[in-house]
């Protein structure tokens, strides 16, 4: 099921909720206020012929000459059917035609004094709504009446008891719920079938960015990453998709061009020394040579082989993922006992004589590193200054506080001819070479400051250059100094179970 149809089945459900609930909502509340207006119409009728009524010690008089009854002068269904009879059954008065009434004659003989609960009555396959009430002799009601009554021939019979009775047809309500019913069914159907087709075109229209981009990404190539998704330009999440997947193509263009240039790279600086390997053994095997001749050129394949070896190590190193990069087994390293200890290795150097070293005296400055690793970063910093500055001048290593209170900063300082601007966001690129060096014929595979830059990361901080052109360069590693507290924490727990031992 596409996602078009789910979005609309889930709103059209909820609409058709709302509609039934709000439809038949509407019927219960009109269902109950018609037929509560229905009552009390009926009890008001039946309170109006008992006005008309005289009620007085000698008996209960219905005079309608001076209080007329207006109640069902009509034959309509909506109208009352109202009807005066005394105990022995006789109709004195009633609506017109009442007295054949066939709904008024199914009136029970009442002989209780007051109102009677409503009742239903049915007839001819409608529903009558009947009240009564009985009226007996008592106090006058109207004691005004007896005066203005001189001639008593005028006189109206008086009865013991009068019956009244009140019918209403509750049809017309009936009819009326059955039209709004049938109303709100048939708009809420018409309403739900006008969303149903307009939410269908809304979620295609709103989803054709998507399915577009969909169909795109399936035509892009590994070769063709240059490609882009259509921007729809719609300012939605549909953009911000859009957006995020074509920067994430433009960042797999750039990883796989360098992935690229680092392959045509290594596979040029590995022929480099192959090809003068293999050039000096076929020369050699070309005729017969003296041992002083074969020992030369076996030490001169030696220096190629070892030169390869390198390159070879390198490239294994940062071919690795950058996960795979990280050292979670980092030591403590206190620089200020290691570092003379390492430097001795460029006692030989032509230009061990070039290096000063500054270092706090008599403060441990301990760091978390892989003392290897951190030899290989710091000599890789010192051969590439000493081999971009000329002899004599100063190259400094210096080692002091960073910028954090939890940073040790070292820096390899050179009086060299500085990088070009251009050149500083590359240089830790692997085999970037600056035009400058290549034009200087500087030697060198382009892979020492790469892998620096890389153990610098692996150990948890980082390596940055500083430049001046004809003044010189500045590399600094910021390495994350050792917490002596966690440490010991770390180890209490140990030396609690050793003490303990049995």
């Amino acid at each position: 099921m596409t996602l078009t149809t789910r979005l609309t089945v889930f709103f059209l459900a909820a609409l058709g909720g709302v509609l039934v609930g709000f439809s038949a909502g509407l019927c219960v509340l009109a269902r109950w206020y018609l037929y509560a207006d229905r009552a009390d119409q009926l009890s008001v009728a039946l309170h109006t012929l008992v006005a008309a009524a005289e009620i007085d010690p000698a008996g209960v008089e219905w005079d309608t000459r001076e209080r007329p009854v207006s109640l069902g002068l009509g034959r309509k269904r909506d109208q009352f059917r109202w009807m005066v009879g005394n105990d022995a059954g006789a109709v004195i008065d009633g609506s017109p035609g009442a007295a054949a009434d066939q709904v008024l004659g199914q009136a029970p003989p009442l002989r209780d004094v007051g109102m009677q609960p409503r009742m239903s009555v049915e007839h001819a396959g409608e529903t009558w709504w009947m009240m009564q009430r009985r009226l007996v002799a008592g106090p006058s009601t109207h004691p005004a009446n007896h005066t203005d009554v001189d001639d008593d021939a005028d006189e109206l019979p008086k009865y013991p008891a009068l019956v009244l009775t009140v019918v209403l047809s509750i049809e017309p309500v009936r009819d009326a719920l059955r039209l709004m019913a049938f109303t709100s069914t048939g708009l809420s159907a018409a309403l739900w079938l006008a969303v149903a087709f307009m939410s269908r075109r809304i979620c295609r229209g709103a989803l054709r960015p998507m399915i577009e981009m969909a169909d795109k990404a399936r035509s892009i190539e590994a070769a063709e990453l240059h490609e882009r998704l259509p921007n729809p330009c719609t300012r939605d999440e549909a953009e911000q998709l859009c957006r995020a997947f074509n920067d994430l193509l433009a960042r797999l263009e750039e990883s796989f061009a360098r992935q690229r240039r680092f392959t045509g790279d290594a596979s040029h600086q590995l022929r480099t020394p192959l090809a003068a390997m293999l050039g000096q053994l076929e020369v050699a095997l070309r005729r017969p040579r003296s041992p002083d001749e074969y020992v030369r050129v076996l030490d001169s394949v030696r220096g190629q082989a070892g030169r390869l070896r390198h390159i070879v190590d390198m490239l294994l190193f940062l071919a690795r993922a950058d996960s795979d990069a990280k050292l979670p087994d980092l030591e403590a390293v206190d620089l200020s006992a290691w570092l003379p200890d390492h430097l001795q290795t460029w006692a030989g150097h032509s230009r061990a004589a070039d290096l000063h070293v500054e270092c706090p005296d008599g403060e441990p400055i301990v760091v978390d590193a892989e003392p290897h690793l951190l030899g290989q970063m710091l000599d890789n910093l010192l051969d590439n200054a000493f081999k971009y500055s000329e002899p004599v001048t100063p190259v400094t290593l210096r080692v002091a506080p960073g910028a954090g209170a939890n940073m040790v900063a070292i820096t390899v300082e050179d009086a060299g001819p500085g990088i070009p601007a251009a050149d500083l966001p590359h240089i830790f690129e692997p085999f970037y070479c600056s035009p400058d060096a290549r034009r200087r014929g500087r030697a060198g595979c382009g892979l020492g400051l790469s892998v620096a830059h890389r153990i610098a990361t692996a150990f948890g901080g980082s390596l940055h250059a500083q430049s001046t052109p004809a003044e010189g360069s500045r590399f600094t590693i910021l390495l994350r100094r050792h917490d002596h507290d966690h440490e010991q924490d770390r180890l209490a727990p140990l030396a609690l179970q050793t003490n303990t031992r049995p």
